[in-house]
């Protein structure tokens, strides 16, 4: 086992026990599902922890058609003939790995049905098509994420499919984790990444607004980078923050009217 962030590995400071959690998870051959918001470091989070480990990392971004033949596979004509070509369910599954679920409330429900059996002491994934039914070696493992905040009636997670996996719930960093991450992550000095930090925690502790989430972690990295390589603060913030958060006039100079009394 590697020690954490190596030059080698994706860089993650973590904020807890997290990575102890997913190692005993994998060890142990048990799905995990990672709750939190956009842009705080979940897929970041299974980056380094498949580094970590040494096992190749299948990422699916979940959306509105993913259907369960996009993760199993399907026939398709090559050549004049029709072969069978394995999803990326399929490819972890047979070669062992990380399949990681991005945002997987987003799929089509008959999702939900393939995972089912490699979530419980089954681990197998049945391939109607073909007749197979394959075992999950030892590295398989299946990791899901979702944003709990975006979940409405129609897309929710059912606690049927909840309750299989392990859970790890991530919130937007303390400044004491986030401003480390923003100086590396963007080359900014620590005097100003504090500064970006602070206009983030005043963001996310705003209500009454119509922002449907906080600024995340990847938005403030956005505009140290912007800052460091010689943009004005002001327009870094604009085209980094304010942009991205809102399309309302209103709401954007509340951001701009915020930002003035962090930066003066």
């Amino acid at each position: 086992m590697k020690d954490m962030n190596t030059p080698d590995l994706p860089f993650y400071q973590p904020a807890g026990d997290e990575c102890a959690v997913f190692e005993t998870a994998h060890e142990n051959g048990l799905p995990l599902l990672l709750k939190g918001p956009t842009g705080c470091g979940k897929t970041r989070f299974v980056e380094h922890m498949a580094a970590r480990l040494r096992l190749p990392l299948h990422t699916v971004a979940c959306h509105d058609d993913l259907s369960a033949a996009d993760l199993i596979g399907r026939y398709l004509l090559k050549g004049g003939e029709t072969v069978w070509v394995d999803g990326p369910l399929t490819r972890a599954v047979r070669a062992g790995g990380i399949c990681y679920l991005d945002e997987v409330v987003e799929a089509r429900k008959d999702v939900t049905v393939v995972l089912h059996p490699l979530t419980d002491d089954r681990r197998r994934l049945v391939i109607d098509r073909t007749g197979e039914e394959l075992a999950a070696p030892d590295s398989f493992m299946l990791v899901a994420s979702y944003n709990p905040g975006y979940q409405n009636i129609l897309k929710k997670l059912k606690p049927s499919t909840r309750q299989r996996f392990v859970s790890i719930g991530f919130a937007f960093p303390s400044p004491e984790v986030e401003v480390p991450v923003v100086v590396r992550e963007s080359g900014l000095d620590e005097a100003r990444a504090a500064a970006l930090v602070r206009l983030g925690g005043k963001i996310r502790a705003l209500s009454g607004m119509d922002l449907e989430e906080g600024v995340s972690t990847r938005l403030l990295i956005y505009a140290a980078t912007m800052i460091a390589k010689g943009m004005p603060v002001d327009r870094a913030l604009e085209a980094a923050i304010i942009e991205p958060l809102s399309d309302e006039a209103d709401t954007q100079q509340a951001l701009r009217d915020l930002a003035a009394v962090i930066y003066g």
